[in-house]
């Protein structure tokens, strides 16, 4: 199998993981040898229930046998996707209260970016500098990081870049700005959160020189910092929130909302501003349905916050300089960019998958799902401490 991975499938970079896969359940991943791996990264934050969780699998199962797809985005009138929308819109404040479902939170990002253009009619995106929205090309405009960007130019023009957590660069945002798009928690930059009030100070910004705030929740969303999105811990309200990653319950999906006023743009001049196939589709529809649900309706939220104390409790040591981020998205910084390569490189041959950071080279990623439990967590700490005696040990 793995030879013709290499051999058929397209590659991300020089050297994959190549972990072959049989099975997975609840917070462990098997190899084709039924290897068990305990599972710190939830498919980068999108397994939010873990694998294979019952009522996820339930909720599959059940409109599979209905039906699949039948017609275009926006045409049908297909249950599973209108009682999402609801959900969602009932577990957000006012005035977000439509949403548009797509298939990948990067294609969730474009339409938000096409809404606020033809909302404002102005063309001008701020971005932050270190920010990751996804890498279709008017989400990988929005990043910083040349050498990413430069062999796919020409891309989308009218980009600018303001560091996120500095008040000062707010002057930047002006009259010819549509719309500043940042993450919650910014996640490829490792973690970093907002201070100061910062997020209701870019709102306010933003409010009085008509710009939208478009706050990327792909990472943070679905319950990972505690709430159901992390905006919430910030005291503000953006005009536009993205979703992705967790609220799939391990399938692909996206999605954006924004008032009705707003969402209402993409109906008309031009018809189609915006369209999908198989976004909303009824059997990814289905399973995000029951993750919200299962998210909302459960004290999981509680018990991430209760989580996130035992890995800070079980990750202490001289090589682990600060743990930074919320909940149950977290990383873990080393002294190095080296130790942080051995210990995630070395865990998984211990049983323990971790992962990177985009930007930020020593950071151990450490987002399991909301519903590992104590032991769990206690024993990938455990293994991480072992990794990290063994190299003090070596010097």
């Amino acid at each position: 199998m793995k030879d013709d991975f290499f051999k058929y499938q397209a590659q991300t970079t020089p050297h994959p993981l190549a972990l072959e896969i049989s099975h997975a359940k609840g917070s462990y991943i098997y190899d084709t040898n039924n290897k068990a791996y305990l599972d710190f990264v939830a498919g980068v934050s999108a397994c939010t229930l873990g694998h294979s969780h019952p009522k996820v699998v339930q909720a599959i199962k059940n409109q599979a046998d209905k039906y699949l797809h039948v017609m275009v985005y926006g045409e049908y009138v297909q249950q599973p996707a209108v009682d999402l929308c609801q959900s969602i819109a009932k577990n957000l404040p006012k005035p977000l209260e439509q949403t548009y479902l797509v298939n990948s939170g990067t294609e969730a990002i474009e339409g938000a970016l096409k809404l606020a253009r033809r909302v404002t009619g102005r063309s001008q995106i701020i971005a932050a500098h270190n920010a990751y929205h996804g890498n279709t090309m008017g989400s990988l405009s929005l990043m910083d990081f040349e050498e990413r960007k430069a062999p796919f130019r020409p891309l989308l023009p009218d980009i600018s870049h303001i560091s996120f957590n500095n008040e000062a660069d707010l002057k930047h945002i002006t009259t010819k700005t549509a719309a500043v798009i940042v993450e919650t928690i910014q996640g490829g930059a490792g973690f970093i959160e907002p201070k100061n009030n910062y997020l209701a100070k870019l709102k306010a910004k933003c409010q009085v020189v008509g710009a939208l705030l478009i706050l990327d929740e792909i990472q943070p969303g679905i319950g990972r910092t505690g709430k159901l999105f992390g905006f919430q811990h910030y005291n503000v309200i953006p005009d536009i929130v993205v979703m992705g990653k967790g609220l799939g319950g391990g399938l692909p999906i996206g999605a954006f909302t924004a008032s009705k006023a707003h969402m209402s743009q993409l109906q008309d001049s031009p018809k189609l501003g915006h369209i999908t196939t198989f976004g909303g589709n009824p059997l990814i529809a289905a399973s995000a349905l029951a993750t919200l649900k299962e998210v909302t309706e459960t004290d999981l939220m509680s018990q991430t916050l209760e989580k996130e104390q035992i890995i800070r409790q079980h990750l202490k040591h001289p090589l682990i300089t600060q743990i930074r981020g919320r909940g149950l998205m977290l990383a873990a910084i080393t002294t190095s960019a080296n130790i942080t390569n051995q210990v995630i490189l070395e865990a998984q041959k211990q049983g323990l998958i971790l992962f990177w950071l985009l930007f930020e080279p020593k950071a151990i990623r450490i987002t399991p799902p909301l519903t590992i439990n104590k032991a769990e967590l206690i024993k990938g700490c455990g293994i991480i401490i072992d990794l990290l005696n063994k190299i003090s040990d070596t010097k």
